[in-house]
């Protein structure tokens, strides 16, 4: 077979072919970026899901654009996250991880440069590669992208449009400070460049005060930045990543042609899916989920650090992260300790424990001393096993 040109472009992920090496018994995988299936609230999507089926349609063919209840329950949501949104100013896409093969199809022609934090999704990069972009990495620290490099790189490459994930981003676990989301912002306007912005993780934050308003919300504070911002959101890690459900808003004219490319591939979102979360979110549940996951994983991941201290000592450096489900860490070298993150992955597997390697999260001059590890879906004595087999590797 002649298989299409812009297949060249892409490989399959570096993390879906390492998980071909998880089914060994007894391993710790600290690889995945799943939220944890213990953490999901069975009878209360049971609840809804029950309802839903009571509602017209449910089972049927439904708009492109969205289940209207779920709509109009998403447009509450984000309310209550400071972003005044109608319910036909979004559209339901299956995942956010549809939202951003939409921007691709929509926005990127083949040589088109976009702009991607370094490092970023894994997913992203080879999504946007896919539809030919030409990807330029913006440098970022534990405050996320540095916004004056990234100004200098958009009077650079003027590019088509500007990722980013601002609160505690994958792989980084970055929480863009609001004084650098403003900047962001004033500078969209400034040169006329969209941004999109992906926030998959911003409810789960482990401090008592929540993390800074979303890019969306601080549009009213910069004049003209809403018309240049797309925001994706996903009810995957903290409702059930099962449900496929995310959204996009987006200026009208980026949604139309959003739902006109949805149309040829999946017609529309699950109708049942939505129903269900629609339900779900109308049941007033959902705070006290979030409450729950937040104090789990704010646990585990206070466990990894301590671990990684412990047993690790200076044979590596990383920034705690305040919410999320990574931390984004740095091979040292240190009493002759490894600097490759691949060699070391392979050691630890050995020692029947996993993470990934942070090469491929890198669109451009990927660093190889660095590695992600999630702490999500393993409970505190389990991490503390799996960074004592780590120790182990070095």
């Amino acid at each position: 077979m002649q298989f299409a040109d812009r297949l060249q472009n892409v490989e399959t992920s570096a993390i879906r072919e390492l998980f071909k090496l998880l089914g060994t018994p007894g391993i710790v995988s600290f690889a995945g970026g799943f939220p944890d299936s213990a953490m999901f609230d069975v009878d209360g999507i049971r609840e809804a899901s029950a309802r839903a089926l009571d509602e017209p349609g449910a089972l049927q063919y439904g708009a492109t654009e969205g289940y209207e209840p779920l709509r109009s329950q998403l447009s509450a949501f984000m309310a209550t996250k400071g972003v005044e949104v109608a319910p036909q100013g979004l559209i339901v896409t299956t995942g956010s991880q549809q939202a951003l093969d939409l921007i691709g199809k929509t926005l990127i022609s083949p040589g088109d440069k976009v702009i991607v934090e370094g490092p970023t999704f894994l997913a992203t990069i080879q999504c946007f590669r896919l539809y030919g972009a030409e990807l330029v990495s913006a440098p970022i620290d534990a405050d996320g992208v540095k916004t004056d490099e990234l100004e200098a790189l958009i009077q650079e490459h003027r590019p088509k449009f500007v990722y980013l994930i601002p609160t505690f981003g994958n792989p980084s676990g970055a929480l863009l400070t609001r004084e650098r989301r403003k900047k962001v912002l004033e500078m969209a306007v400034r040169h006329g460049t969209v941004i999109v912005e992906d926030d998959p993780y911003g409810d789960l934050y482990f401090t008592d005060a929540p993390p800074p308003p979303s890019l969306m919300a601080m549009t009213p504070e910069v004049p003209g930045s809403r018309e240049l911002l797309v925001h994706c959101g996903s009810m995957s890690k903290v409702l059930s990543p099962g449900l496929r459900v995310g959204w996009m808003i987006a200026p009208p004219a980026l949604l139309a042609n959003a739902v006109m490319c949805k149309q040829f591939s999946d017609a529309h979102t699950s109708t049942f899916a939505q129903a269900t979360a629609a339900q779900y979110l109308k049941s007033g549940r959902m705070p006290a989920t979030l409450a729950n996951v937040r104090k789990v994983y704010a646990e585990r991941c206070r466990a990894m650090a301590e671990s990684l201290r412990s047993e690790l000592g200076g044979a590596i450096t990383f920034t705690q992260p305040q919410g999320g489900l990574f931390f984004w860490a740095r091979l040292t070298g240190a009493n002759g300790g490894p600097t490759d993150a691949s060699v070391f992955a392979k050691k630890a597997i050995e020692q029947l424990v996993a993470f990934v390697p942070g090469a491929p999260f890198f669109a451009a001059n990927p660093d190889v001393s660095t590695l992600r590890l999630s702490f999500a879906t393993a409970d505190v004595a389990r991490i503390q096993e799996g960074i004592a087999r780590l120790a182990k590797a070095l």
